[in-house]
């Protein structure tokens, strides 16, 4: 039997945590095992972060680059390689956040079992950030060229800083008190370092809605017609870059939970302006490897990107804020960590692993009825939710449709980050054989065997989207698709294309996706596509009952290789109001239906913005390293 921890066991390992500096995770890395050097003068253009992907895809250790070229200083990756890995990184800490977040949950429980949580109280004043009058950050200048330009796509529009910490204040007065930490933002926005209309080392690009939390401080500053402070880090506690793509309650700041996660109290700097006439310095993370100080102009856009992002395509350019450079800072040893963004899984989905092995047990607190919900990683997070909700109206009766489940889904979408979903799939969780969130494909088996496509499918259009998205009808527009499922199974699934398949010339190479979902190609507009499916069908009744969805498609045989393929192409590259149709469509009362199946256009677009797409020439060269017998041999 493991005997209890206590406080005192807990303090002394804290007191061996050495993560103040990313020196210190790399160092605690290597010393487990977890880390591989790579001395080669490889290029932070494309050719590090190619690497990167390859070693992240095959569950890798993190990498040093310790002699990149054209660069003054190392660069470490997938420092969150895997969730044992950054669970490996927070394993002194992890346990006692835990332990706060189910105190939250329910106060009471320390009444209940006071050994349990006997670190309450030392962790809330871990949490506490402190006021400090300098750093090891500061001991160092340099200018933005002389920070490692990472270009990770070919056609990126200029280096990025792809893990920053970027901490924002409300406008203040040059002769006001020092900034409040309270009042400060910290969130991880695209910072592009150069390139565009950009004036070398003295400006750099700030990508982010207004929707965000540093938005709070931009409007603030519009309402006053006075710029902004923003300080962006790089390195320092891993603690610091979690708490940067955390999705807190705003009664929990960003710097507090990056102390309780870090083991610590964060240090930040915090200092009144140089002059009378001068804006203050947002404060500065003292322990960060990198500082980038500056000021925006709320009233003042720059074009940024493109940018390979998240859902796996380019970012193209667009206007978006921009900050004024102050000063450019280090500490001594200084090591530059980044990621690699891209078609997931990449080093962030081990972000939303851990963020959901936090947070996962506050969701029915915050969305009563809600057991569950996943931002599936293969669709690109934001175009598809799955949720596990429950229906508790009226237990007594069997109600012929989706009730409560509607009710839930709509509280879903009023949450964060949540709301840029494009598609929400709600089940109900009273069924106990209802699937895990997490086996996609048990999950949608489960919905096509039930969905009701006379009454389970509710648009909500003309609304925003994620900036990312390019499927909408507009820049941050588009439209969103509810599906409660609920109810006993409506159908048997096709499991297999019947040899004797007979379908319009029009359309070719069906696959299964799926039981029950086929992808299929055809050059035919959306609207003679359905003409001819709904003959098809029409001859083919049997056949029809059997398929829930007919995914339209450029290439089915890379659209069924895979799950995620198919889960990647239909959900990015589909706009549920338009590109959502159906045989035997009808509307009734304002409210769409079909007698079946579900017809999805996942072709691409003009209007699409481009996939991304590795430099062959890069390749090769990356290629040539795995056959050399390196540390990177096994990886690559």
């Amino acid at each position: 039997m493991r005997k209890p921890v206590t406080e005192k066991t807990l303090a002394i390992r804290m007191s061996k945590m050495k993560h103040r500096s990313t020196r210190d995770v790399v160092e605690d890395l290597k010393k487990n095992g977890r880390l591989i050097e790579v001395d080669a003068p490889l290029s932070s253009k494309l050719e590090i972060p190619e690497i990167q992907r390859r070693v992240y895809a095959r569950k890798g250790p993190a990498i040093l680059f310790t002699n990149p070229a054209h660069s003054h200083f190392p660069m470490v990756s997938n420092l969150f390689g895997s969730l044992d890995q950054a669970r490996f990184l927070f394993r002194h800490t992890l346990e006692r956040v835990r332990r706060a977040i189910e105190l939250k949950i329910d106060p009471n429980a320390l009444l209940k079992n006071p050994l349990r949580y006997i670190s309450a109280p030392s962790t809330a004043w871990a949490m506490l950030p402190k006021r400090v009058s300098s750093g090891s950050v500061l001991s160092n200048s340099c200018e933005i060229t002389n920070l490692p330009q990472l270009i990770s796509w070919p056609d990126d529009g200029g280096p990025f800083v792809t893990l920053p910490q970027v901490l924002s204040s409300p406008p203040t007065d040059a002769d006001s008190s020092l900034p409040s930490l309270s009042a400060c933002n910290l969130g991880m926005y695209r910072i592009q370092l150069s390139g565009n209309e950009y004036v070398a080392n003295r400006e750099i690009g700030l990508h982010y809605q207004l929707h965000r939390g540093i938005g709070i401080h931009h409007q603030q500053a519009l309402k006053a017609n006075k710029p902004f402070p923003v300080t962006i880090t790089v390195g320092g506690t891993p603690a610091m870059t979690l708490a940067a793509v955390m999705p807190l309650p705003e009664d929990v700041g960003e710097l507090t939970f990056a102390g309780a996660l870090a083991g610590h109290r964060i240090p930040m700097i915090v200092s009144k302006a140089s002059s009378r006439n001068a804006i203050p310095t947002a404060p500065i993370y003292a322990d960060a490897d990198f500082a980038i100080t500056g000021i925006v102009d709320p009233n003042s856009l720059k074009p940024e990107g493109p940018f390979g992002d998240h859902l796996g395509y380019y970012a193209l350019k667009h206007p978006f804020p921009w900050m004024q450079v102050t000063g450019v800072y280090h500490r001594p040893g200084a090591i530059w960590p980044f990621t690699v963004v891209g078609r997931p899984p990449q080093e962030d989905t081990t972000f939303g692993e851990l963020i959901h092995e936090i947070t996962g047990p506050i969701i029915p607190t915050v969305l009563p009825g809600v057991r569950g919900v996943h931002a599936v990683d293969v669709a690109g997070v934001h175009p598809l939710l799955l949720a596990i909700g429950s229906e508790r109206y009226t237990p007594y009766l069997k109600p012929n449709r989706p009730q409560e489940l509607l009710t839930q889904a709509n509280a879903i979408l009023g949450q964060g980050q949540m709301s840029l979903a494009k598609y929400l799939f709600i089940i109900d969780g009273n069924d106990p054989n209802a699937p895990s969130l997490y086996d996609l494909e048990a999950f949608f088996q489960w919905v096509w065997e039930r969905i009701d496509l006379s009454n389970g499918l509710h648009f909500h259009t003309k609304t925003t989207i994620d900036t990312l998205d390019y499927s909408g009808e507009g820049w941050n527009q588009g439209s969103k698709l509810v599906i409660p499922i609920s109810g006993p199974k409506r159908r048997e699934l096709l499991s297999d294309i019947p040899s004797d398949l007979r379908i319009s010339s029009d359309f070719s190479n069906p696959k299964l996706c799926s039981v029950g979902s086929i992808a299929i190609e055809t050059k035919l507009p959306i609207n003679a596509a359905i003409d001819q499916l709904s003959a098809t069908m029409d001859h083919q009744p049997d056949l029809a009952k059997k398929i829930a969805l007919v995914t339209l498609v450029d290439d089915s045989d890379f659209a069924s290789r895979c799950f995620a393929n198919w889960v990647w192409i239909t959900f990015t590259r589909s706009n549920p109001s338009i590109d959502l149709r159906g045989v035997g469509e009808r509307t009734e009362h304002k409210h769409w239906s079909c007698s079946g199946p579900l017809i999805i256009d996942a072709r691409i677009k003009p209007h699409h913005a481009p996939a991304l797409v590795e430099c062959p020439e890069v390749t090769k060269k990356i290629d040539a390293l795995a056959v050399q017998g390196g540390p990177l041999s096994r990886y690559l």
